[in-house]
């Protein structure tokens, strides 16, 4: 997803493996490696001396985007980090942001709130994608400068253009939550006299009947339409 020509910046880069991956395929002129810890910084520099690419990938240590200056970089990652992460470090780097000309976020966690957040915030997502590792499931959003204008929650939950494309991968992942949400409300509706086991009963109903509609608009070819009503 990250546009090829940009200078890049890896927030989080742990080992460096995506800034030295970036620079050996051509895909950027220029990568910086940040990381909020002293070891992932030290092993990312060892890392890139081994492959010859210190001119090409500066490592620095911070938090979030704090060891970058607006300008330097057009193309931001955000990988291996919980959605909720995401947001607490692109609300604190807005200066660093506003020159920007995209987000590549791989939230795995809090994804429908990172959604909502980038349509707050001045953020179109224009491409999603989802990957399937050992049955856990990543999905990955690119964003750009704009105004997004998502008016339903199945859009958040799942991704507009994930439903759009009909994902495949995101098929199965509405297969396995199907499941489980079915199999846990079973279990709970031993207890459904206690309130607050009746309220978990009720989300999870709502979770449900959200997963049958993403279910039906990813397994039936040519169903979606940006104006079609979902319940």
């Amino acid at each position: 997803m990250i546009t090829p020509g940009l200078a890049v910046a890896d927030i989080g880069c742990d080992h460096a493996y995506l800034p030295i991956y970036l620079v050996r395929e051509n895909m950027a002129p220029f990568v910086i490696a940040c990381d909020i810890n002293a070891g992932p910084v030290e092993k990312a520099c060892v890392n890139i001396e081994d492959v010859d690419l210190s001119e090409k990938i500066d490592v620095r240590q911070g938090d979030g985007l704090s060891p970058l200056q607006p300008g330097e970089v057009q193309s931001v990652v955000l990988a291996g980090m919980g959605g909720k992460l995401m947001m607490k470090i692109l609300s604190e780097g807005a200066d660093v942001l506003g020159k920007v000309s995209e987000i590549i976020m791989e939230p795995q966690s809090e994804v429908s709130g990172l959604r909502h957040y980038l349509q707050d915030n001045g953020f179109r997502i224009i491409s999603e994608n989802m990957v399937n590792d050992e049955n856990k499931f990543y999905p990955v959003i690119k964003a750009v400068p704009g105004q997004m204008h998502w008016d339903k929650e199945i859009y958040f939950r799942y991704g507009k253009i994930l439903l759009r494309e009909e994902n495949p991968v995101l098929h199965e992942f509405l297969l396995i939550e199907r499941q489980y949400c079915s199999e846990l409300l079973k279990e709970l509706s031993v207890n459904e006299d206690i309130p607050h086991v009746f309220v978990r009963m009720e989300e999870i109903k709502t979770d449900l009947a959200l997963n049958a509609d993403a279910l039906q608009l990813v397994s039936e070819p040519g169903l979606f339409e940006d104006n079609r009503l979902i319940k």
